[in-house]
């Protein structure tokens, strides 16, 4: 019985890091897996650089991005967030 109050405030430790740490940081993870998968050709963007552009082409891991001085390639994990339905209810 000793050793298990010697534990408790390792393991009270431990679930409060977990919740508070851990379990959001996968939540965000899988929301931006997401995010990923669901790009379409057409779509508006900003990248995590900040550079606005629209989608024109998309691979596995790569996507082509067109901007006002030309097209770029880059990961899809670099893009921040898509435009599209914001711009198109201004």
């Amino acid at each position: 019985m000793e050793q298990l109050t010697q534990f408790a405030p390792f393991l009270l430790m431990f679930v409060v890091i977990y919740f508070f740490m851990i379990r959001p940081q996968q939540k965000r993870a899988k929301n931006e897996k997401e995010f990923e998968s669901s790009l379409k050709v057409g779509d508006k963007i900003i990248t995590k650089s900040g550079l606005h552009g629209k989608v024109s082409e998309l691979s596995d891991t790569t996507v082509v991005v067109e901007t006002m001085s030309g097209k770029l390639k880059m990961e899809r994990s670099a893009i921040s967030m898509e435009m599209s339905a914001v711009l198109n209810k201004k």
